[in-house]
């Protein structure tokens, strides 16, 4: 089992190395910037180019039935699933094989209304709750894999 990390945007970089660190568990990185984890022992740190969906395709690419990916990306998320790898968002929520199609046709539709102005985006802030309730999935994860 080894993690893959969609990096650029991702807010809880240092709590998956600590929770990786715990349980000996291989962590790829994938942004389009190098990023400090890159002398970890632990961590693998994969520089993509600078093109669109570039580290989702990597990880997709890359990721194995049993793998876990951390995503905030539903379409990423979808292929991961799709490829019998556990998926888990940045705020803790557990993508699964059952609800992987209708998260992302409400993605889709929340698009489409951003788009003709029927709704405005909004985005709430990331809290210490969320940075809890994502250490408690991911370890739920691992526990189950392992």
């Amino acid at each position: 089992m080894e993690i893959y990390v969609d990096g650029d945007a991702c807010p809880v970089k240092d709590e998956i190395v600590k929770v990786a660190e715990r349980h000996n568990l291989q962590v790829h990185m994938v942004s389009n910037t190098w990023l400090r984890y890159g002398r970890h022992p632990l961590v693998t740190s994969v520089v993509v180019p600078e093109e669109p969906d570039a580290a989702d395709i990597w990880i997709a690419e890359n990721i194995k039935q049993g793998d876990i990916a951390i995503t905030a990306d539903i379409p990423l998320a979808s292929r991961c699933v799709a490829e019998g790898a556990k998926v888990l968002d940045p705020k803790g929520k557990i993508f699964t094989e059952d609800a992987i199609g209708m998260t992302l046709a409400v993605r889709d539709l929340m698009t489409n209304l951003r788009e003709s102005g029927e709704v405005k985006s909004y985005s709430p802030a990331f809290t210490k709750q969320d940075r809890s309730r994502f250490l408690s999935s991911l370890d739920q994860l691992i526990h189950k894999k392992l």
